[in-house]
């Protein structure tokens, strides 16, 4: 395969977003998407953006705005280096440099070459201890290498099909999450769980009592308690980052606030020493704890823990006694959701406590009525666990098969059709991959040819 060195400038037009005015409401709440690093970027497009702007807004920063099809790349912070497409017209924040591709370039593979470009700039920012940005002008003259357009189409076409069946079975995920959240908001908030008679409780006149901790009514025989007095709650640690002897070979997961963007954390990338772990605040979390995550963009998101871990300070790790109790607390913390926003709210970035957690007061149901709630939802969450590690499967095979692809280490010389699968083909080392729903061997030829990734360098980041 060959490939032409080129500018991210040449691909088409770079546009750095902007902010309307945050002092005029009238900016705010309409019907045009505003992307920021808040939103949840481990999706290939955002299906729906935290904030979005009217009219008026849009009239202020109109020049920014991008077509569908766009790519987003997160120039600053914490978040440098994210990537995600428009799938409508889309205004972002100026934490962005976007790429509006011209005819040359099939946006989907623009898309997936930014995240290479993406991880360089993430990886080079973490050189600094200052705030790292990329400005437009470096982003703009970063060079990459391309093939020509029929290659570009095709390598696309095999990345898509990946991302389909990940965004396919998020999907699946968000609505088992929401019969799950839904069952937990008619049984402990509208308190119409199953009586003796399976007829719902406050519905058909079960006695209520005033809690005076929560300062409301709860049903009969329920009490009270502060999530520090039912359960454990740790708060995460970071080993010094200088020091290799704590990261090099680890193979004790641990998990950053970013990742609690997935309702139940199946896997991670990051990994800690032994030494890593005895040299810094971390703590070991059991399987089926359940994480909160205290400041960020995922700040006040809840998420189950499927196997042992620990987490950065980020994290707070809620421990329950039991695998019942595990289940309400979840759903629990995870209605608290808002609340938490706005007890975080008025800060440079959104910041929970460790403390808000301990000292927050629950309604302790009866034993019973706990279990037949874990029972009931223990086949949803065993399917979204299910679907979640395909989905962690899919993604590994993305991420080995995306540089080899677009390297040149592995090229694709057969004509790709929607129709037309297995693809079979010559080959010397053959990569099975997962096409939608279907398991298929198509193969990708191995070349013998190394051909270097682009490189930015360390000059090209701007700290402030």
């Amino acid at each position: 395969m060959e490939l032409k060195k080129i500018h991210i400038s040449d691909i088409g037009k770079v546009v750095t977003g902007k902010t309307p005015r945050t002092s005029i409401v009238e900016n705010y709440g309409g019907d045009i998407p505003f992307l920021t690093p808040s939103d949840d970027l481990s999706y290939k497009s955002v299906p729906k953006t935290g904030k979005t702007l009217t009219e008026q807004g849009l009239n202020e920063v109109k020049n920014c705005l991008l077509p569908p099809h766009s790519v987003c790349v997160s120039c600053i912070g914490t978040d440098l280096g994210k990537v995600v497409m428009t799938s409508e017209p889309t205004i972002t924040n100026q934490q962005f440099n976007s790429i509006i591709p011209n005819r040359r370039f099939d946006a989907d593979f623009v898309y997936y070459l930014m995240t290479l470009v993406g991880k360089e700039l993430n990886y080079l920012s973490k050189t600094s201890t200052a705030v790292p940005i990329i400005n437009k002008s470096s982003f703009s003259n970063y060079e990459v290498e391309v093939p020509d357009l029929e290659t570009q189409e095709k390598i696309a076409s095999i990345l898509s099909s990946l991302d389909s069946k990940i965004e396919l079975n998020r999907r699946i995920n968000d609505n088992l999450e929401a019969m799950a959240k839904q069952l937990y908001d008619y049984w402990f908030v509208q308190f119409d769980f199953p009586n003796e008679e399976g007829k719902p409780y406050k519905s058909s006149g079960g006695a209520m009592v005033w809690n005076e901790k929560l300062k409301r009514e709860i049903p009969q025989g329920w009490t009270s308690a502060k999530m520090k007095d039912v359960a454990q709650t740790y708060s995460g640690g970071t080993p010094t980052s200088t020091n290799s002897e704590y990261y090099d070979g680890g193979n004790i997961p641990w998990i950053n606030s970013g990742e609690l963007n997935n309702s139940i954390i199946t896997s991670t990338t990051n990994y800690i020493t032994e030494e890593g772990l005895k040299n810094s605040s971390a703590k070991l979390y059991p399987q089926n704890t359940v994480l909160v995550a205290l400041y960020g963009a995922t700040a006040g998101k809840v998420s189950l823990l499927s196997f042992e871990a620990c987490s950065n300070q980020a994290v707070c790790g809620v421990i329950p006694p039991n695998k019942i109790m595990t289940t309400y607390i979840r759903y629990y913390l995870s209605s608290l959701y808002e609340h938490f926003i706005t007890l975080s709210s008025g800060s440079a970035r959104d910041n929970i406590s460790q403390d808000t957690i301990k000292n927050t007061i629950l309604p302790i149901p009866q034993e019973k009525i706990l279990k037949e709630y874990s029972d009931a939802v223990a086949p949803i969450i065993s399917k979204i666990i299910a679907n979640q590690k395909e989905m962690d499967n899919l993604t590994k095979q993305r991420v080995e098969l995306l540089p080899l692809l677009m390297n040149g280490q592995a090229t694709v010389n057969y004509h790709l059709s929607a129709r037309n699968y297995p693809l079979p083909i010559a080959h010397k080392k053959a990569i099975p991959i997962v096409v939608n729903q279907i398991i298929s061997r198509t193969f990708i030829q191995k070349s013998d040819s190394h051909i270097p990734s682009p490189r930015l360098q360390t000059s090209q980041i701007r700290c402030s």
